[in-house]
């Protein structure tokens, strides 16, 4: 059976779907971005800030769910312009501990979300 993941005081969805749903010790997220849960604003003043925004968003789901960056499987990075790759990867690794990095793919799309510049959703597993 499935457990749907919404944690208040985080950044809400922007649309009809849960933050995460956890099923048979899997955690699946939702894409995030860079929604200050404060403020309900988009972090969009620099790639590493708004990456940055989004591994935190990524962190108190996990966290939520009794899991930390360790237990994270798989990343899917979708991301408006591939010339931020270096520095979206330059924050994106300081959140992994001995380069124990998930499979990843990172894919250059033509729109996001609120026009936001990366979005990043995750597989995890206990």
């Amino acid at each position: 059976m499935k457990k749907i993941v919404n944690i208040p005081n985080s950044a809400l969805p922007v649309g009809p779907y849960s933050q995460a749903v956890f099923h048979n010790n899997i955690l699946y997220s939702s894409g995030q971005i860079a929604i200050c849960p404060i403020t309900n604003n988009i972090i969009t003043n620099s790639i590493k800030e708004e990456t940055n925004q989004v591994m935190k968003n990524i962190e108190t789901i996990l966290k939520n769910s009794n899991m930390t960056f360790d237990n994270v499987i798989k990343c899917s990075i979708f991301i408006s312009d591939m010339n931020n790759f270096k520095e979206i990867n330059e924050i994106y690794s300081t959140y992994f501990k001995n380069s124990s990095y998930p499979a990843r793919e990172t894919v250059e799309v033509s729109c996001l979300p609120k026009n936001v510049n990366i979005e990043i959703s995750f597989i995890a597993g206990t």
